[in-house]
């Protein structure tokens, strides 16, 4: 439980992070940094494992995942600078009820009754939020949907990958592979940095290294019945950020929304426990 509250706090530090920087970093050059201090960050895990960690088993998996994650993050970034922190954070959930609806036609896996209503129970909360009735519904919102469903493809891959690779690999090639890929969508819209400004990106790139890490260690050592419920928290702490540094305060549509889309992952993700071990 307390690498998830590590990772939930790194996650939501990272997101405002990126707004704050994002009033004059165009998004797409901080996903380019968020890449690659995110891998200098886990270098030393490197330096103690030796080449181990980089002798990949799919390679291939690995590049496509890259890819998929990239237009992901870049998607999301820019969400970043234009939902409410909070808006993003709710909606971010919908993530593994995607990979659940993907599942189906991709991996040809059989949802039972049980899920498929988690899964509309998790749509209905992502409506509530959107609240397309009463005009909230902007872009921002439309590229979070987006960035979770691709989000949600890489994470079928790495469920793939994970069967021969440890976390650690595929940790690790997310930063050799994203800065490169990354960098041709920075070009376009390059800036120099200033001093401040260096400091927030490289402050991006550390927290969301250490909240990958901190993600895979607590799914590792943890039930997931006991630790998914803590990544709820992601979202107080994106409400709190909003607030705090700008004056953004959630609306009930957030919260009841977030707390339907995340009961929802929450059942999920149990269920698949539950069915992995039987």
């Amino acid at each position: 439980m307390g690498w998830m509250f590590i990772a939930s706090l790194a996650f939501a530090g990272m997101h405002a992070a990126i707004r704050h920087v994002g009033e004059t970093v165009h998004p797409f050059e901080i996903t380019f940094f968020r890449n690659l201090f995110g891998f200098l960050v886990l270098t030393p895990a490197l330096l103690h494992y030796g080449w181990e960690p980089l002798k990949a088993r799919r390679p291939g998996l690995l590049s496509l995942r890259a890819i998929i994650n990239l237009f992901a993050m870049l998607a999301y970034f820019s969400a970043l600078t234009l939902a409410p922190l909070a808006d993003v954070s709710a909606l971010g959930f919908s993530a593994p009820i995607y990979a659940t609806l993907l599942s189906i036609p991709l991996l040809g896996e059989k949802v039972g009754w049980r899920r498929a209503s988690a899964i509309a129970i998790g749509f209905s909360g992502a409506v509530i939020v959107v609240n397309p009735l009463f005009g909230t519904f902007g872009l921002g919102h439309a590229l979070v949907l987006g960035s979770a469903a691709l989000w949600a493809c890489a994470l079928l891959i790495i469920k793939q990958i994970a069967k021969s690779d440890s976390s650690l690999t595929i940790t690790l090639y997310m930063g050799i592979m994203l800065t490169p890929l990354s960098l041709p969508f920075a070009i376009p819209v390059w800036s120099w940095p200033s001093g401040a400004e260096w400091g927030w990106l490289a402050a991006v790139g550390a927290m969301g290294g250490i909240a990958q890490w901190a993600l895979a260690e607590a799914l590792k050592l943890g039930e997931i019945a006991v630790v998914m419920p803590v990544d709820f928290c992601r979202l107080l702490w994106a409400a709190l950020f909003g607030y705090v540094f700008f004056d953004q305060i959630p609306s009930e549509a957030t919260w009841v929304g977030g707390a339907v889309i995340f009961s929802a992952a929450t059942y999920i993700a149990v269920r698949e426990s539950k069915l992995t071990r039987a």
